[in-house]
This record gives C-alpha cells, sequence and structure tokens, in this order.
C-alpha cells in the first residue's frame, strides 16, 4: 500500500539516506529497506527507479548511479552501484557554507515551532564547525577543500609560467580509472567552486579541460610546450558538454526501451520492425560494453565502429567462460549477443 501522506521532502530525505543504508549493507531485501525507513515496498521501488536519473555532474551516463533491475525485479533484491561518493562526509566551499548559513537564519524565525529548533541546531554546529559569529556572517570561512589546498596547484602554475609541459596522473570518476597524461597547461579557470587546468593534451591528441581536484599528482618537466604562443581558452561557456565525450548510437527492441528512459538522449528515431534508434553522449567505451552486454540480445551497437571490436571481444569473452567450464558450446551460444556491426 502506498503511502499517501509521503511528501516530495519526505522522498528527498529518504533517497539521501537511502543510498549510504544500501552502500553499508551491500545487499538489502526490497521489504527490509521498506520498514527501516517507515514506507512500503513500492514507495522504495519507485525511489530506485529515481536514483537512475541521479550522479556526480555533469550527468553523463557512466556519471549516474546504477541499480540492478534484474535483481530488484526478479529477486526482489536491491544492489547499488557508482554511488560511493554519497556515503562520504558532506564537505562545503565556502560559498555553499554561506548560502546554507544565510538561508538558514532566514528559515529560523518563519519556520514551524516544530522545525525551528532544528534549523537553530543545525546553523550552531555549521558557526561552530566554521569558528564564526553573528556579526561576520559574510566574511564565513571553512577549511580549505582539496582543490585550493592541493599541492599539485603550484605545479602548474610555475608550468605555466615558465612554459613546461606536465607529467600528471588523472582520475576519471566515470571510469574509476587513473591515466597518465603529458599535457601543454595553458591555464587556471575557476567555474564557480571548482578550479579546471585548460591544456593541450598529448596523449589524447587534443585540447582538454582537466577538474583540478581530479588531478592526483602533476610533475613539471624541462621540455617546452609545444606552441608557447598558444593562450588559454575562455572555458565559460558550455564547454564541458563534449570535451571528452563520444556520441554512441544503439538501436533498441522493446526490452530494452527503458535506456530511454534512465539515461540522458541527446536524440530518438524510429528504426526498424518496432526498435527506436538513440544517441547518448558517453564518457567510457568501457561502460558502453558493459550495457551492451547487459541488454544482449535486444540492443545493437550502430556507431561508432571502433568500439564494435571491444564488445564482440567482451561477448566472446563470456562465452568462453561457459566453454570452460564444461557447458555445452552448442547451447550456451544459442542466443548470443548481437553482431555491434549488423
Amino acid at each position: 500500500m502506498t503511502n499517501q501522506a509521503d511528501t516530495a521532502p519526505d522522498q528527498v530525505a529518504r533517497l539521501l539516506a537511502l543510498v549510504p543504508y544500501l552502500l553499508a549493507r551491500g545487499e538489502v531485501r526490497l521489504d527490509d529497506a521498506a520498514a527501516h525507513f517507515g514506507t512500503d515496498a513500492e514507495q522504495v521501488e519507485r525511489d530506485l527507479r529515481l536514483l537512475f536519473m541521479t550522479g556526480l555532474s555533469p550527468g553523463l551516463p557512466g556519471d549516474l548511479i546504477e541499480v540492478d533491475l534484474d535483481a530488484l525485479e526478479g529477486d526482489r533484491v536491491i544492489r547499488v552501484d557508482n554511488a560511493d561518493y554519497l556515503a562520504r562526509p558532506v564537505r562545503f566551499s565556502p560559498a555553499e557554507a554561506t548560502s546554507l548559513v544565510v538561508a538558514l537564519r532566514t528559515m529560523v524565525d518563519t519556520a514551524p515551532a516544530e522545525a525551528r529548533e532544528v534549523i537553530a541546531r543545525t546553523l550552531t554546529k555549521l558557526e561552530e564547525a566554521a569558528g564564526q559569529d553573528g556579526e561576520e556572517l559574510l566574511r564565513l570561512h571553512v577549511t580549505p577543500t582539496p582543490l585550493e589546498s592541493s599541492a599539485v596547484v603550484p605545479v602548474l602554475e610555475s608550468a605555466i609560467a615558465h612554459g613546461h609541459q606536465v607529467e600528471m596522473t588523472y582520475h576519471v570518476p566515470s571510469r574509476d580509472r587513473q591515466s597518465a597524461r603529458l599535457v601543454d597547461p595553458r591555464g587556471l579557470t575557476r567555474i564557480e567552486d571548482l578550479l579546471y587546468l585548460d591544456a593541450w593534451c598529448h596523449t589524447a591528441g587534443g585540447d582538454r579541460a582537466f577538474r583540478v581536484d581530479r588531478i592526483v599528482a602533476a610533475t613539471e618537466l624541462d621540455s617546452t610546450v609545444a606552441d608557447p604562443g598558444a593562450r588559454a581558452r575562455d572555458l565559460t561557456g558550455g564547454w564541458f558538454t563534449d570535451a571528452e565525450t563520444t556520441t554512441v548510437t544503439l538501436r533498441l527492441a522493446p526490452p530494452a526501451r527503458w535506456v530511454v528512459e534512465y539515461y540522458p538522449v541527446t536524440d530518438q528515431r524510429p528504426g526498424p520492425d518496432d526498435t527506436v534508434d538513440v544517441d547518448l553522449e558517453v564518457a567510457s567505451e568501457a561502460w558502453v560494453t558493459s550495457l551492451l552486454l547487459r541488454l544482449a540480445p535486444h540492443a545493437t551497437l550502430l556507431a561508432p565502429a571502433a568500439y564494435a571490436d571491444s564488445f564482440t571481444a567482451a561477448a566472446r569473452a563470456a562465452l568462453s567462460h561457459y566453454e570452460d567450464d564444461g557447458v555445452d558450446s552448442e547451447a550456451s551460444t544459442e542466443a548470443p549477443p548481437p553482431n555491434p556491426q549488423e
């Protein structure tokens, strides 16, 4: 039975508590989670389907929280992935902390009596954590974020000033992988509360904008940049949308159309035999391969052709496990994943 009194704030509060609860337990039965949060299983299932639309900025498919729908619909077991960041303690930048304190001070006098004590208590904790008194609210200061205290910033600034190349290790959360990069740094730009390095990446062979808080290590080299006269780009005009993404086109049969509901599709068109062709912007070839293996045999990779080899190799490797375990190969290949080049 659905909880009719459930409101949007109730759902947001439950979602914020639900993910750390699930991550701490690894696997939870749907009915047990519903009992824990004082609601019904249908409501928790709706909450979980909403999680597909949430994740890290910029919200590419590999950035979004993953929920195992097969386990949810079949065994009524909840498994989530790619959401570890929600289990970490919350950190506020100076601007965020200031905004929150101002908002709480505005609310405390007009809030209902039952909420006023909670707001006042939260406000006191924030001000104590920031070492702030009420007379100097707008000069609120909190502990520097890793971005502002990062040891790589002076290295990057020195390399830019001297026109030297930088060798660095960069972490991409959507791929959960670190890669070594050789770059020609051009400038550092702050956008809201994030700092970005504008550079020519020799490893990728193109212009790139790197989030500084994702640069794990950086070393200034003696070698000079290829183009000493290159100027830093203006990174404030929507440049991130395609900086390190690839457009992937999939043909989806009806059982795979849930992809359109749960991932940000940039375009979709009718295909043959009641299929639909969709375009997605993705940051990871490995993520596309994983998605296709989940969708098989109800999805076909139309483009880019370069991704087809990786998917074919992954599908064959999966089938080989059945053969190595003594499973009849004829039976195991009776319904193989689709050929992405068809």
